[in-house]
């Protein structure tokens, strides 16, 4: 069963720029691939996606940030999308632009490493802002627990839209990852770079947060 988030009862008191950047640089990066054609779209992906067998050739460490920005179909673009825009905004009003800019690259970077672990020799390349957005649900859920996920829940043939904390929701995603991680299924999804960005979000993200905000919702 997947969980659907739709949007978080939890305001930001910041215009979160860095975030809309960033979805506005993957969109962009996305449309860039697309306009290419197929043949380009293929180098492109091996040329700038993270391939854990390159990892010590230094003349590809820049895949490390490139990787983030690329995606492969609309569908995952949608999806990471969707969870940064609801997500990421909250980060950034914790940590602050400055901070929020070093914070989601260093969560992509450290889930790349962590694919990386999975299998170095690997040479098939992997791209998405998944890593790093797995930090911001990592760095959001030690900071807002509580807060209030407004989620769709698939029943069957039918849909249910109810609220969800978010520790649930995202404590849900998360244990997803982790099982589906250990069963090694060929799913052309880096499960351990999820995990690794998610456990880099939850390590940092006090560390970069520079201030504390509790929402009235929580106190109840």
């Amino acid at each position: 069963m997947v969980l659907i988030p739709l949007r978080d009862e939890n305001p930001s008191s910041i215009t979160p720029l860095v975030n809309w950047g960033i979805i506005a640089s993957c969109i962009a990066v996305f449309l860039w691939q697309m306009y290419n054609g197929e043949n380009q779209y293929v180098s492109i992906i091996y040329k700038y996606g993270f391939v854990p067998k390159n990892l010590l050739d230094t003349s590809f460490s820049y895949t490390l940030i490139t990787s983030m920005f690329l995606h492969g179909g609309l569908l995952h673009l949608g999806g990471n999308m969707l969870y940064l825009y609801i997500f990421g905004d909250n980060i950034e009003d914790m940590c602050g632009h400055a901070n929020y800019l070093a914070f989601y690259p260093v969560c992509g970077i450290l889930a790349s490493l962590a694919f990386y672990l999975s299998d170095p020799a690997s040479n098939v390349p992997a791209i998405g802002a998944s890593g790093a957005i797995s930090g911001v649900l990592g760095a959001y859920v030690l900071l807002f627990p509580r807060a209030r996920i407004l989620t769709a829940v698939p029943m069957g043939p039918f849909i249910r839209v109810i609220h969800i904390p978010a520790f649930i929701m995202i404590g849900f995603w998360f244990i997803y990852q982790f099982l589906l991680a250990f069963l090694a299924l060929e799913t052309g999804v880096a499960y351990w770079a999820h995990i690794g960005g998610f456990v880099t979000g939850l390590a940092l993200g006090k560390v970069f947060a520079r201030r504390r905000r509790i929402h009235p919702l929580y106190t109840r």
